[in-house]
């Protein structure tokens, strides 16, 4: 449970829906502003590929499940409330909103593709979701904006009468981002700007600014009721854009997710979050199988309802995590097996993986096993998705 996924989202888009559908979690979900209050942390799953066939047997898990194969792994959920024109200035609930916002690794950003809710979160008709997607940026981008200038602040001020590096003063400033001194620089460079803010215009300020917030704040579009004409159309326009080529776009129905789910656990179809199709197994009225054969049609067409691709999008392709398990090549003595996978940062180590299942492991790291080949790895060998690792440890 390492990585906090944020779901962000303008009023009455379906973002509680959504959330409620990937944790099955009974958040309220109404059409009118304001539905969350507070934030809601939930548990939710991406899917990996189980190890254990490889090895000829059925893992046990600890947490999550598995299912024909696929292991579902939790992760934190964060339905974060708030987001209005002009949160950065502190409208609605702009500064708790900002707070809650930073709590997470990476946003999922749920639009209602259909164009049928304005930038209030109020009905209308024909809305772009382009707006949508802009004023978001263009909220964090300004947020990023006042703390880089706080920075430049510190920076011509001599803090503590010392001489230092912009870099330095920007990366104390932003350290609630994660960010680091080598970053800050090598952003700046990037950028071809020299590395003294008295070079810089406004422009500068606010591409830097707006370089860091996608560094540190990485986000998926969830493209929500793609169920509809409407947000089909709108969908052929927006992502063939240029303007929005730095984006990933995942097409989603969180209504049909939700659906789905329901119907499993009433046990009137069979449903594995994240297939393209399903099997009706009970007698149900000819209204709801009408409804649920659309909803084949459309999980069909799209590979899925893609509430399970948004999260694992965030998770495995913008943030590019890995998945590790740890464990032995055979089962333990009470026939557990494989029984943890957890979720790392890319470029891992392994003694990193050490210290991530606990200190006294990471202090007493001797040598890691790769089960897969047999061999024995040195701490600095960097981890691969889905690698099943024993570490022996003096401790």
């Amino acid at each position: 449970m390492s990585y906090r996924i944020g779901l962000v989202g303008k009023p009455s888009v379906g973002k509680s829906t959504l959330f409620n559908a990937a944790t099955m979690n009974d958040v309220p979900e109404g059409a009118y502003p304001f539905t969350t209050i507070d934030p809601t942390v939930g548990e939710a799953y991406v899917r990996v590929d189980c190890a254990a066939p490889e090895f000829e047997h059925s893992c046990t898990p600890n947490h999550g499940v598995c299912r024909e194969g696929t292991r579902f792994v939790p992760v934190k959920l964060v339905d974060v409330a708030g987001l209005v024109p002009g949160a950065h200035e502190g409208r609605g609930l702009g500064n708790q909103f900002l707070s809650d916002l930073n709590e997470t690794d990476v946003l999922v950003h749920v639009v209602d593709f259909s164009g049928q809710t304005d930038l209030e979160g109020e009905p209308t008709d024909e809305h772009d979701p382009r707006e949508d997607i802009d004023f978001l940026e263009n909220e964090l981008d300004m947020w990023y904006l006042d703390i880089l200038e706080k920075g430049i602040e510190r920076y011509h001020s001599g803090y503590h009468g010392e001489e230092r590096d912009i870099e330095a003063d920007l990366a104390e400033q932003m350290s609630a981002f994660g960010i680091i001194e080598e970053e800050i620089k090598r952003l700046v460079l990037r950028l071809d700007l020299e590395l003294d803010p008295d070079t810089w215009d406004e422009d500068d300020r606010e591409d830097l600014a707006r370089e860091i917030r996608m560094e540190t704040k990485p986000m998926v579009i969830a493209a929500n009721k793609m169920d509809t004409p409407a947000a089909q159309d709108n969908w052929s326009e927006i992502t063939t854009d240029p303007e929005y080529d730095h984006l990933t776009f995942v097409p989603v129905s969180a209504h049909a997710e939700k659906a789905l789910k329901h119907g499993d656990e009433q046990g009137a179809l069979e449903y594995v979050p994240g297939d393209d199709d399903f099997e009706i197994v009970a007698d149900l009225p000819d209204e709801k199988e009408a409804g649920l054969e659309e909803i084949r049609q459309f999980v069909g067409a799209y590979g899925g309802t893609g509430v399970q691709t948004a999260l694992e999008t965030a998770l495995f392709d913008v943030l590019d995590a890995i998945a590790v398990f740890p464990g032995a090549e055979q089962p333990q003595d009470d026939g557990t097996f494989l029984q943890d996978c957890f979720v790392l940062p890319d470029g891992s180590t392994a003694e990193d993986f050490a210290y991530f299942l606990h200190s006294d492991i990471g202090d007493g790291f001797l040598h890691a096993h790769d089960i897969r080949s047999g061999r024995q790895v040195g701490a600095d060998r960097e981890l691969d998705h889905r690698d099943v690792i024993e570490i022996t440890t003096t401790n």
